[in-house]
C-alpha cells in the first residue's frame, strides 16, 4: 500500500532574531509531527508568515509577504509581532486562516492541525534532539526572555509582546549544551532587555547539573562561558551591572563584545524618549570597560530626527561618538510607529533634516570605525569561517555579529571548512571588514 505524502509547510520568517527563535520553535514542532518544509508556496500545503509589526516598513514588508503566500498558495497562516494587532492584516487580507500573535506556539500549530492534520511515522520522522535551526549549523541564537519592563516612547514591544518573561537558568542552560553538542561553536544571547533577565523571577535559582544557578544576567553569562562556545551577548542595557560581566570577558568565557542601544547620547533626548539606565556616566564607563578590557567591541544603535531633536541635541550626539568611538553602529531616521506615545510629541523633525542627520552620523562613524579597524592590521585573530568560496573564505572576528556587522575575508594554504575557528594574520583594513592569511587552525 503506497504512503500518503506527508504534508509540506511553506515559512517566511520575518524581523529580528528573537522572531527567527519564533520560527525555530514552530518548525522544530512541526517537523517532530512528520511535516515537511517545502521550499516554494506553490509547491505546499500551507504558508505560515513570521511577521513584524515593529515599524511602518517592516509592517508593509508583512504585508507584502502575506499577499505573495495568499496570491501563490491561498491557506496562509499568520503569526509574530503584527499579528498582535490583526485589524490591519483582517482588513488586506480577509481569508487568511488564522492570526496569531507572537510567542504563540500552541495557536499557531492548532491552526496547522485544522487546516492541514500531521501524519506522523515514527520510522521516517527524526527529529535531530538539538530541533531544527534556521541559522547556519555553527552558530545558533539563545533567547533567554520574553517582553520588556521598559517604556520607550517610540517602541511599542511591549505592547506586542508583554512585560519581561524569564526563562528559569537551567532551561536556558541545557538547550545552550544541546546545541554545542550539535556542532554550535557561537552562541547569541538574545531578548529585548538581555541585562534585566531574571527580575520578574527575583533572580531564583534552578538546579543546574550538581549546583544552584541564579537567573541572573552575570551568573548566566557565566555559566554559558564553561560551555566551550563564544558566546555574544546582544541588546544590553546599560545598568549598573553589566560591568560586572567584563570580568568574564578578560577571563575569555564570553566575547568582548557587548551590543548596547543607547540611542543617543544627549541627556534631553533620552529623557523624552524615556530610556531606561543612567547615560550621564556612560563615557566614563566605557572608558573603565576599555581600560580593564582593550579588545572589546562596542555595537550600538541609535536614533536620529526624534521629535524635538535640535542641532545643539544632535551635534552632541555626534561629538560624543567621536569620544566614545563606538565600534559598529547602526542608525535609523525615527519613524512615527502606530500606537507609540512618541507620535503625539510637538516639534516633530522634517525628513529632510532626518535624511542630512542620518548622512552626517554615517560619515562620522565610517571615520571612527576606520580608524578602529586600522589599528587591528598586524594582530592575530581568531576567525569562525562562514563560507567558503574557490579563491577563499568569509568569516567574522569576536568582534563581528552575525549579519550586521562586517566580515574577513581570508585567503587560506589549505581548504577552510564553515564552522571551524581559524587564527588570521590581519594585512589590511577598509572602514568595515579585514582581510587577512589563516596562519593557525
Amino acid at each position: 500500500m503506497e504512503q500518503a505524502a506527508a504534508p509540506k509547510v511553506s515559512f517566511v520568517s520575518l524581523g529580528c532574531p528573537k522572531a527567527l527563535v519564533d520560527s525555530e520553535r514552530i518548525i522544530t514542532r512541526l517537523r517532530a509531527e512528520g511535516y515537511e518544509l517545502a521550499r516554494k508556496h506553490n509547491g505546499a500545503d500551507l504558508v505560515i508568515v513570521n511577521t513584524c509589526g515593529f515599524l511602518d516598513s517592516a509592517k508593509k514588508e508583512s504585508l507584502e509577504a502575506i499577499g505573495a503566500a495568499m496570491a501563490e498558495n491561498g491557506k496562509v497562516i499568520v503569526t509574530g509581532c503584527m499579528g498582535a494587532e490583526p485589524e490591519q492584516i483582517e482588513a488586506a487580507y480577509p481569508n487568511v486562516l488564522s492570526i496569531t500573535g507572537p510567542q504563540q506556539y500552541e495557536n499557531v500549530l492548532e491552526a496547522v492541525h485544522r487546516a492541514l492534520p500531521p501524519r506522523h511515522d515514527p520510522h521516517l520522522d527524526l527529529l535531530p534532539p538539538q530541533g531544527i535551526k534556521l541559522t547556519p549549523r555553527h552558530y545558533a541564537y539563545l533567547k533567554i526572555s520574553e517582553g520588556c519592563n521598559n517604556r520607550c516612547k517610540f517602541c511599542i514591544i511591549p505592547k506586542l509582546r508583554g512585560d519581561l518573561v524569564s526563562r528559569p537558568a537551567a532551561e536556558v542552560l541545557r538547550e545552550a549544551e544541546k546545541l554545542v553538542a550539535a556542532g554550535v561553536k557561537e552562541l547569541l544571547v538574545v531578548s529585548q532587555d538581555t541585562s534585566a533577565y531574571g527580575v520578574d523571577l527575583k533572580y531564583a535559582a534552578s538546579p543546574w547539573q550538581d549546583r544552584e544557578v541564579r537567573a541572573r544576567f552575570f551568573d548566566l553569562a557565566r555559566e554559558l562561558g564553561e560551555l566551550g562556545a563564544w558566546v555574544r551577548l546582544q541588546y544590553v542595557y546599560p545598568y549598573p551591572h553589566v560591568d560586572e560581566v567584563i570580568e568574564l570577558m578578560t577571563a575569555g568565557k564570553v566575547l568582548p563584545y557587548l551590543d548596547i542601544p543607547f540611542q543617543h547620547a544627549s541627556t534631553s533626548v533620552l529623557t523624552r524618549m524615556k530610556r531606561p539606565a543612567a547615560q550621564d556616566k556612560t563615557l566614563q564607563r566605557i572608558k573603565a570597560w576599555r581600560a580593564a578590557c582593550p579588545d572589546l567591541t562596542l555595537r550600538s544603535t541609535f536614533i536620529v530626527g526624534f521629535p524635538g531633536e535640535t542641532e545643539q541635541e544632535f551635534a552632541e550626539l555626534l561629538d560624543w561618538l567621536e569620544e566614545a568611538e563606538i565600534d559598529r553602529l547602526g542608525a535609523f531616521k525615527y519613524e512615527p510607529v502606530a500606537g507609540a506615545v512618541s507620535n503625539a510629541l510637538p516639534d516633530q523633525v522634517s525628513d529632510e533634516v532626518k535624511s542630512e542627520r542620518w548622512n552626517a552620523l554615517m560619515a562620522r562613524q565610517q571615520k571612527i570605525s576606520a580608524r578602529r579597524m586600522k589599528r587591528k592590521v598586524g594582530t592575530r585573530q581568531q576567525v569562525i569561517v562562514d563560507e567558503v568560496g574557490p579563491s577563499g573564505a568569509k568569516g567574522r572576528s569576536k568582534a563581528d555579529a552575525p549579519e550586521i556587522d562586517g566580515s574577513v575575508y581570508l585567503s587560506s594554504r589549505r581548504p577552510l571548512r564553515v564552522g571551524e575557528i581559524v587564527t588570521a594574520k590581519i594585512e589590511r583594513a577598509d572602514a568595515y571588514d579585514l582581510y587577512g592569511t589563516v596562519s593557525g587552525f
